[in-house]
């Protein structure tokens, strides 16, 4: 599986390229968790990218902010910095867990995920980018933009504000997301509380939780206030909080990923 990041090559700025023939393939914007970064998630990513591959392609994107490191982040990839931040962070370095209303840079976001959809246009990969892949703070702004996408289908006589071109986002895998969610579109400025209905997702979405996390109230709160229960799927596995790398504990995920996207008309 060929996956491109806007991160820059030690020796050259291009972008860092791993062949793999699947141009052609729909592909999946990867949003990693906060304190961490691109490069980090792909490796976190490791087990899903391999069951995924000819299926799908994977981008992932840097966040626009640098923070400190997530917890636990130092003690496996302390020398895989800098980290990164979906939301600007407080003074210090810390990242905030409360989004305010207004508190998301969408422009810097957006350009952010443009950067590395542009680079792997660059490349020559030429599907549309179908699905969004998040963890933890990644998953929360995943979940955002799915929301964002299913108020621009309500609205198809309305020009888009946003700058990603070719998103078609279909569905979201959120692994380990919590809300409140935030809307994105420049109509709405406000933070979602489950409240009205019009506001919950009603896109696929596809929850993998850790039934060992700290946070799975959290997480769980996420599916029941912010999203549809009918067109939502919950994987819960014995784990903390990280990302499934184990057999047995990704094939559900990969299963529920594709069955989401026969459903869905994807592949």
């Amino acid at each position: 599986m060929i996956t491109i990041t806007s991160e820059s090559s030690p020796k050259t700025n291009e972008p860092t390229v791993h062949s793999d023939p699947g141009l052609h393939l729909p592909r999946i914007l990867c949003l990693h968790g906060g304190g961490t970064n691109a490069r980090i998630f792909r490796a976190q990513c490791r087990s899903l990218s391999l069951r995924l591959e000819g299926r799908f392609r994977l981008i992932f994107a840097d966040a626009p902010f640098l923070s400190g490191p997530g917890p636990d982040v130092e003690s496996v990839y302390a020398e895989w910095g800098p980290f990164r931040s979906w939301v600007r962070p407080t003074a210090g370095g810390a990242m905030s867990v409360t989004w305010a209303p207004g508190s998301v840079d969408v422009e810097a976001v957006d350009t952010a995920i443009s950067n590395a959809v542009l680079a792997d246009d660059k490349f020559g990969a030429t599907g549309s980018i179908v699905g969004l892949l998040g963890f933890s703070q990644g998953a929360r702004m995943a979940a955002c933009l799915l929301l964002r996408r299913q108020q621009e289908n309500a609205r198809r006589n309305r020009p888009n504000n946003h700058t990603i071109t070719n998103t078609e986002y279909r569905f979201a895998v959120l692994l380990a997301g919590r809300g409140p969610l935030v809307a994105l579109d420049n109509a709405r400025k406000d933070v979602v509380d489950g409240v009205p209905p019009s506001l919950q997702l009603r896109l696929p979405t596809i929850h993998v939780h850790g039934t060992r996390d700290p946070g799975l109230a959290i997480h769980r709160e996420l599916l029941h206030r912010d999203c549809v229960r009918d067109t939502a799927r919950v994987i819960e596995w014995d784990g903390g909080h990280r990302v499934p790398i184990k057999t047995k504990d990704v094939a559900p995920v990969v299963d529920a990923i594709l069955q989401t996207a026969r459903e869905t008309g994807i592949i």
